[in-house]
């Protein structure tokens, strides 16, 4: 992938594969999207190969906005040749994972879906002109193994399973579509592991006993799936290890 949109790279996950990717091929150009610029990594924000622009997935006006700024900066023709989807929010200000049915608040679920789900099929929207081109592309989703309806045997968190379950969804209804209208492409979802941030700082506790990975660590795995993924792979759930998991 040598030009490559990663949407959250503000996060953990979201800046530390847009590093890796920028650190490992000196022909790699990302474009990094965030709701917060400035929150992004120096590195990212100074980058030669690196451009931060504005995006807020709860914001119905960004995608455009995004599609403008990128008029500017890659040709349709040149086009993207990879879009991943890393951000996400489990929890926030006035906002938890749900432990029971009395604990869902329309506002988180709102939130939720907005952030997991709405915003991945809204740039994805938005970046159709750039994936258009005769070049093999990659569309990949930052899912969770929590959004497998098959896998869900401990129910909770309502609004976070959901909305990534939901995201599948988009995945997979892409998976569909864009061979279409954008081939060749592969369209799939990825289950990054449990790994250090800001998301998952509040359980450390109970994660004590899990294989838990750092950011770094996590790029490395998913790039490495994502690398061998081929037209072959279109609409699978993929996990951190290459293994694939039910929807």
């Amino acid at each position: 992938m040598k030009r490559v949109v990663i949407a959250g790279v503000s996060g953990a996950i979201g800046g530390a594969l847009a590093t890796r990717l920028v650190e490992r091929d000196s022909q790699t150009r990302v474009i990094g999207l965030c709701r917060e610029p400035g929150k992004a990594s120096e590195f990212l924000r100074t980058h030669q190969q690196s451009t931060v622009l504005p995006w807020d997935a709860e914001d119905s006006a960004s995608p455009a906005a995004v599609s403008e700024a990128l008029e500017s900066l890659l040709s349709k023709q040149e086009g993207v040749d990879g879009f991943i989807y890393a951000a996400g929010l489990l929890h926030g200000a006035d906002m938890f994972p749900e432990k029971r049915l009395e604990d869902l608040d329309a506002g988180s679920l709102a939130r939720a879906f907005a952030v997991n789900a709405a915003g991945f099929g809204l740039l994805t929207q938005a970046l159709l002109p750039w994936l258009r081109h005769r070049e093999f592309k990659r569309v990949a989703a930052v899912s969770a193994k929590v959004g497998s309806i098959t896998d869900n045997g401990f129910g909770g968190w309502y609004a976070y399973r959901s909305s990534k379950a939901a995201l599948n969804m988009l995945v997979r209804n892409l998976s569909i579509e864009l061979p279409r209208r954008c081939k060749p492409i592969a369209c799939v979802s990825l289950h990054p592991g449990t790994t250090e941030s800001a998301l998952s700082e509040p359980f450390s506790q109970s994660l004590a006993k899990l294989k838990v990975h750092t950011p770094s660590e996590t790029a490395a795995n998913l790039l490495a799936v994502l690398d061998g993924v081929g037209e072959e792979d279109n609409g699978r759930f993929l996990s951190w290890d290459g293994s694939e998991l039910p929807w």
